[in-house]
């Protein structure tokens, strides 16, 4: 039987189906469990001492829903059919469950990313002067609002309700998974703005990574660069672009490759696996870059300033690294910067 969509989604979600409902189950506990796996993993490798930010506590939210969603799938999984609170519980919730939270996943990308972006732009360029229990409050009172408007715009339209419960009570042993058109848009945007910093800052960008170097400090491997110092306007703006784009692709390369290939082969991901935290932070680093970028010339350097980023160290990007352990650059009148 052939999935039912509703008119309203304006091919705003596309699907695939999955066949028995048995390996449908199996296959949607054991990506949820590596889901979860690869959240948590991200949340405790990442750098602790970093500043409050929308974007992290928007994380850490995204990783108890998914936990939540891997208890519900596993708990119908186990008992098959059993009663809750008066609810009777199959195992066509699980397919109704993943649903519901992939199309409210596929409708939040563009919220979470603006109020990140609007958080970093107010926020990165000075030392916070807002009590930070307070900034705190306001960051789980804003994840608290984008979930439950999210929840709420898919489980009150009618339309899209009704299609889940028909389709879901007519075709137990189908289950559509869809994918939101809201990340593919962005992931194309965020690949189309690095190709052309990368093209603009073509030269310069050869020109450091001819001149790198690997060098040991603090008992770690790090990669050097030398660079001609110039802080006067419009050239230091293009200096640091050229800076910001190694850092970013230092750190970030294989997910760029990652996107590349999706787009290119044209797959579709569930929306309930595409938005995850290891996406999370890797957009957040897009964004605290361009943010960075922005506002260069209103950034006081200070250790607070440059503890915002949990993957990526943005602070030789601004400052050139003195060291007296480490060799003179190799032409005279150059700095040495790390990223």
């Amino acid at each position: 039987m052939a999935a039912i969509l509703c008119e309203n989604c304006s091919g705003q979600y596309h699907y695939t189906q999955l066949n028995q409902p048995l390996e449908m189950s199996c296959m949607l506990l054991l990506i949820m469990l590596g889901k979860v796996f690869l959240d948590f993993f991200m949340l405790q490798v990442k750098q602790k001492n970093v500043k409050v930010s929308f974007m992290g506590y928007f994380c850490v939210s995204l990783a108890l829903v998914d936990f939540t969603l891997l208890m519900s799938i596993f708990f119908i999984f186990y008992f098959e059919d059993f009663a809750l609170w008066g609810v009777r519980f199959t195992k066509y919730h699980i397919c109704l469950f993943t649903q519901i939270i992939s199309l409210t996943y596929g409708i939040l990308h563009y919220p979470v990313y603006l109020a990140a972006g609007l958080d970093y732009y107010m926020t990165i360029a000075q030392t916070s002067t807002f009590p930070k229990r307070g900034q705190r409050l306001l960051y789980v009172f804003a994840v608290v609002v984008i979930w439950i408007s999210g929840f709420f715009c898919i489980l009150k339209v009618p339309a899209i309700y009704e299609e889940l419960e028909i389709q879901n009570h007519f075709s137990p042993y189908q289950c559509p998974l869809y994918a939101s058109v809201q990340n593919y848009s962005v992931s194309c945007a965020m690949l189309l703005l690095v190709g052309m910093a990368l093209l603009a800052c073509r030269r310069e960008v050869l020109t450091m990574l001819l001149s790198v170097r690997v060098a040991s400090f603090a008992s770690h491997p790090v990669l050097m660069f030398s660079y001609v110092s110039n802080n006067n306007g419009t050239c230091f703006k293009w200096q640091l672009l050229t800076r910001l784009l190694i850092c970013f692709l230092g750190t970030w390369a294989p997910f760029v490759l990652l996107q590349i290939t999706i787009l290119f082969v044209g797959a579709r991901i569930p929306a309930y696996v595409e938005m995850n935290v290891p996406w999370l932070y890797f957009i957040n680093s897009f964004l605290i870059a361009v943010a960075y970028w922005c506002r260069c010339h209103d950034v006081e350097l200070t250790e607070e300033v440059w503890s915002t980023d949990p993957f990526v160290s943005w602070k030789f990007c601004f400052m050139p690294f003195n060291n007296e352990n480490t060799e003179p650059a190799d032409k005279p009148g150059t700095v040495i910067v790390i990223c």
